[in-house]
C-alpha cells in the first residue's frame, strides 16, 4: 500500500499564490508519473498538471502560465506552485501517483479556496 499525502491548501485572495505538496511513501523518482487534479463543487475531477518520470510536464489550459509542477526526489515530494489564483481555481486538489500497470494511488485531497 502506498500512502499519498497532500498539504498546502488554504484560503487565499484572488491574485495570490499557494504551493501544494504531495508526499508519497515510495520513491517518487521510480513511479511513472504524478498528477494534480482539481474537483470543484458539482464538477468532475479534472487534471490540472502532471509530471512524468522523465520530467515531461503537461498542464490544463487554465493552468498554463500560472501553475508549475516540480518534484524533489530526495523528499519524495511533488509540488504544485500556483500563482495569480482566480476564484475558478477553487476546489479540492488531489494528487495521483501513477505506478503504471500496478495502478495508482490517490491522496485525501487538500482544499483550496480563492476569494474574489
Amino acid at each position: 500500500q502506498v500512502r499519498v499525502v497532500e498539504s498546502g491548501g488554504g484560503l487565499v485572495q484572488a491574485g495570490g499564490s499557494l504551493r501544494l505538496s504531495c508526499t508519497a511513501s515510495i520513491s517518487i523518482s521510480s513511479v511513472n508519473g504524478v498528477g494534480w487534479y482539481r474537483q470543484a463543487p458539482g464538477n468532475q475531477r479534472e487534471l490540472v498538471a502532471c509530471l512524468t518520470r522523465g520530467g515531461i510536464t503537461n498542464y490544463a489550459d487554465s493552468a498554463k502560465g500560472r501553475f508549475a509542477i516540480s518534484r524533489d526526489d530526495a523528499k519524495n515530494t511533488v509540488y504544485l506552485e500556483m500563482n495569480s489564483l482566480k476564484a475558478e481555481d477553487t476546489g479540492v486538489y488531489y494528487c495521483y501517483v501513477n505506478l503504471g500497470f500496478r495502478g495508482g494511488y490517490w491522496g485525501q485531497g487538500t482544499q483550496v479556496t480563492v476569494s474574489s
